[in-house]
């Protein structure tokens, strides 16, 4: 009986697949672990987000009460600036 090189080929174009097959398995099982992890960072910088959104609208309440905390809160950005201007105003003639 003679040895086909059908048989040989076959041979290695099974293992070049298995070969790939296991790479694409490595490189799946590293992706979907960084995905956790990034998925899990997301998940943190979203709750500190809620937490200083809900500090800041806080802050915004209790400077009705107090207005002392104004010029914090305008430094911060969170509330717009309130007073008089120094810059000159616009000229509206011609």
């Amino acid at each position: 009986m003679k040895n086909s090189p059908l048989t040989t080929v076959l041979l290695v174009a099974l293992g070049i697949s298995a070969v790939c097959s296991l790479v694409m398995c490595w490189l799946y099982i590293g992706a979907a672990r960084e995905f956790r992890q990034l998925q899990s960072q997301a998940g943190a910088i979203q709750a500190r987000n809620n937490a200083v959104t809900s500090l800041v609208r806080d802050a915004l309440e209790y400077s009705k009460q107090n207005p002392q905390i104004d010029p914090l809160l305008e430094s911060i950005g969170a509330k717009p600036h309130s007073g008089t201007s120094t810059a000159p105003a616009p000229k509206t003639g011609k």
